[in-house]
């Protein structure tokens, strides 16, 4: 076993923060030789709970839960900042030819890598992750993770129409790989299998019915989509399904809403669409920065705590502008002031905190498992200082309470905060 003595942040079954300025956390084998939060909370009640457990002091420091990305494009790690008037010509002029690429299997591995490198950096140690339509742009990224020990679900993307030559796949040939690929990585290590439609317009009735048909067939696997993102597409989506009763009830209507399923955006909704999310169990994977970039609009977090479903914070690299998680939490803060239908809902900084790590875990089915740092949790944890940058120590050294020092990383913090990532326990 190991133990580290620093700060220590986690959270309750209600979501609020758990936070010990002195604290101890403990780690050590589980049952299945995973490692695993032994025990957490105050040095000074848990300091000889372990005797001849070696003792590492971080003075300074903050150990806190890895972050989780509910929703990242692996293949447009070099499309970042790439300049279009809105989400279907950024498509069209820069993401379809860039994914083209991953039909060369060597391309696909170098992308991996330092993809898998800047999540890293970034302190995310879980994501829910696009692919190409290449069944290879799986096993590239899957077989890159395996051996970084990391939890990491991703699939590859589905779509049989309207989309160019190099992308496009063949409806049969497409839900065959998707079952090979279940069977060869989901439950692999700590490896897991996402169906995934890239969203409606791109898939074919029949293609979308065969997603259904596998989901209901392998229930632990994940489903993971785009909904309700941008007004043009909504359209497009309403026009080729006109019998559904919205974007998001295609999904519904070909088997695709359950527990485990993730839909990115999810920002044109009205409240029969919220409570279909509610009902189903379904997740929203929430993109502020993609959103912003993109022009999309903004995520209705009154109306999701107003109905209440399920919810956590991506990135979405590449429409999205950062793999940082504070960048992401400070455009939610945005997003939560100024784009509601209530204007100047606040989150607070534990919130925020919170859907980036327990939050999301909830909402991938996770909880308890990843995104904290609870007795019984993976042992994915940051390492973080708060005085990496002089401005960052400034800020944080006049903090006043938990509020305040979590508001100044979010605001005033990047990768350099990162000190040390833990990935099953060991350090990456």
């Amino acid at each position: 076993m190991q133990a580290f003595r620093a700060a220590l942040l986690r959270f309750d079954d209600q979501g609020q923060a758990l936070y010990d300025e002195d604290g101890l956390l403990v780690v050590g084998p589980g049952a299945d030789g995973r490692k695993v939060v032994r025990a957490a909370g105050a040095y000074a009640r848990l300091k000889d709970n372990f005797p001849g457990v070696a003792i590492e002091h971080l003075p300074g420091r903050i150990l806190a839960p890895g972050f989780l990305d509910l929703h990242v494009h692996f293949p447009q790690t070099d499309v970042i900042g790439s300049p279009a008037e809105g989400l279907l010509p950024w498509l069209e002029n820069y993401t379809f030819p860039h994914e083209a690429r991953f039909s060369d299997p060597v391309y696909a591995r170098g992308v991996a890598e330092v993809f898998l490198d800047e999540l890293q950096r970034n302190g995310v140690t879980t994501a829910l992750t696009f692919c190409t339509s290449h069944p290879h742009s799986v096993d590239a990224l899957m077989e890159e993770a395996q051996r970084r020990r990391l939890r990491l679900i991703g699939g590859k993307v589905l779509q049989d129409r309207h989309s160019p030559d190099g992308v496009r796949d063949e409806t049969e040939q497409s839900l065959l790989d998707t079952e090979a690929l279940i069977r060869r990585w989901h439950g692999t290590d700590r490896l897991g299998y996402a169906i995934t439609p890239r969203f409606a317009p791109s898939c074919s009735e029949a293609q979308l019915r065969g997603a259904g048909e596998l989901a209901a067939q392998h229930r632990d696997v994940w489903i993971q989509s785009h909904v309700a993102e941008n007004k043009d597409e909504i359209r497009w989506a309403r026009e080729l399904f006109p019998r559904s009763r919205s974007y998001l009830a295609i999904y519904q209507d070909f088997g695709l809403m359950r527990e485990r399923a993730i839909y990115a955006h999810c920002i044109h909704f009205d409240d029969a669409d919220r409570q279909l999310m509610r009902d189903t169990g379904a997740a929203a994977a929430v993109s502020p920065t993609s959103n912003l970039f993109l022009g999309s609009g903004f995520f209705d977090y009154e109306g999701a705590r107003r109905v209440g479903f399920k919810h956590g914070l991506a990135s979405d690299v590449g429409g999205g502008t950062s793999f940082c998680p504070f960048h992401t939490m400070l455009a939610a803060y945005y997003v939560g002031r100024e784009g509601q239908t209530k204007p100047g809902l606040s989150l607070s900084p534990q919130n925020l905190w919170w859907q980036h790590t327990a939050g999301a875990a909830q909402a991938l089915g996770l909880e308890g498992v990843v995104g904290n740092l609870q007795p019984g949790c993976e042992a994915d944890f940051l390492v973080l200082n708060p005085k990496a940058t002089p401005l960052l120590a400034r800020k944080t050294s006049n903090a006043q309470d938990l509020d305040e020092l979590l508001f100044s990383l979010i605001v005033l913090a990047d990768d350099r905060a990162v000190e040390r990532v833990y990935i099953d326990g060991a350090p990456a």
